[in-house]
């Protein structure tokens, strides 16, 4: 059985973590801690366990064997790599960290202490996801010649554990990165997912459209990104995340071949379609992609305990976000000077 805990008891650990650590019969929840000791002490009340009065006592209880991290952006560095100098596995919410230094830290650290470090880009898992992955594999389109995908809502103040405006979201000194960090960072390592390939250039627009904070001035962070990245094997495409889609939730991605394309959770009837030069669409039903009304069952937690288990490193392991994350960091560097900007080190000889 495996021992965890929870390091921040927000949104995030309340639909995610927690109940599926909860359900899944290889690991207990043994205890809690948050900022706001109310939260923790709800959860344990719900799912048994103990409520630790700071991070560092939770971290430092050799009964805990590994922890999720589901703080604010700004401390998700600091929380993973003491829990993994403390000998504990650790699963990290999106975005991995604040900067790029802090998500090599933090890889390293893991390294290091030879344990697990996992971040929950739970795109991959989706099952249209996978499945346009496998086709595109087989040449199903031909060569990839562009792509879009899009990540867009109404904004986390509707989804957050405090909502309105005074979120933690729109705190420049708890987030660091709003809507690219949210959101961009899940597209931008799904398409690398989808396509075997790192982003190598990337030019962006980063930017505050419409969302206020409590006084009424544009928030401190981003609420929309649109970035024009360009793959390994030369395909170019956009790269969208907004927080002012007030209409309908946007969680689409067509990619674009020379013997057809893919369109994965873009049909309002169907979740996956693949259309090819000449021939009629072809039309599947998988499970439907997760939107802040409808949290279904991630496969994160599932895996994240398999891979301890099994000891074996998981899949969506932090080395393997790490040119994910070069990619949202050489974008915001891109919006910031107005120019295009190369990741050399997202350059690999062979696919992966």
């Amino acid at each position: 059985m495996i021992n965890i805990g929870i390091i921040g008891c927000g949104r995030i650990a309340q639909v995610r973590h927690i109940p599926e650590y909860a359900a899944n019969p290889d690991c207990e929840l043994k205890g809690f801690y948050d900022l706001d000791k109310t939260r923790a002490e709800e959860m344990a009340a719900k799912y048994g366990g103990r409520v630790y009065d700071t991070a560092q006592d939770l971290i430092a209880d050799p009964a805990i064997d590994a922890v999720s991290v589901c703080t604010a952006n700004a401390s998700h560095a600091e929380m993973t790599v003491k829990a993994l100098k403390a000998g504990k596995h650790v699963l990290c919410e999106k975005p991995m960290a604040a900067t790029l230094e802090e998500c090599e830290e933090m890889v390293k650290t893991a390294e290091d202490c030879g344990k697990f470090l996992m971040i929950g880009q739970n795109q991959r898992l989706a099952a249209s996801h996978v499945h346009a992955k496998k086709m595109i594999r087989e040449g199903k389109v031909g060569r990839v010649l562009t792509f879009r995908t899009t990540f867009g809502h109404s904004g986390p103040e509707n989804w957050s554990i405090t909502p309105g405006n005074g979120t933690w979201f729109f705190d420049k000194s708890r987030a660091v990165i709003g809507a690219m960090a949210d959101l961009g960072i899940h597209k931008t390592d799904l398409i690398q997912f989808l396509l075997g390939e790192n982003v190598v250039k990337t030019t962006a627009k980063v930017f505050t459209a419409d969302k206020k904070g409590p006084d009424g001035a544009p928030i401190g962070v981003d609420d929309n990104a649109v970035c024009i990245f360009e793959m390994e094997g030369g395909a170019v495409g956009t790269m969208t995340a907004s927080w002012t889609y007030y209409g309908a939730e946007d969680n689409s991605t067509v990619i674009y071949g020379s013997e057809g394309e893919i369109r994965i959770y873009d049909d309002p009837d169907h979740t996956l379609v693949l259309k090819r030069r000449g021939e009629a669409p072809v039309y599947f039903d998988e499970e439907g992609i997760q939107t802040n009304e409808n949290q279904t069952k991630s496969g994160v937690i599932d895996m994240w305990i398999e891979s301890l288990k099994e000891n074996k490193e998981p899949a969506l392991s932090g080395e393997s976000v790490l040119s994910a994350m070069r990619a949202v960091f050489a974008s915001l560097e891109s919006a910031e000077e107005g120019k295009t900007v190369e990741i050399p080190e997202n350059r690999r000889k062979e696919k992966q």
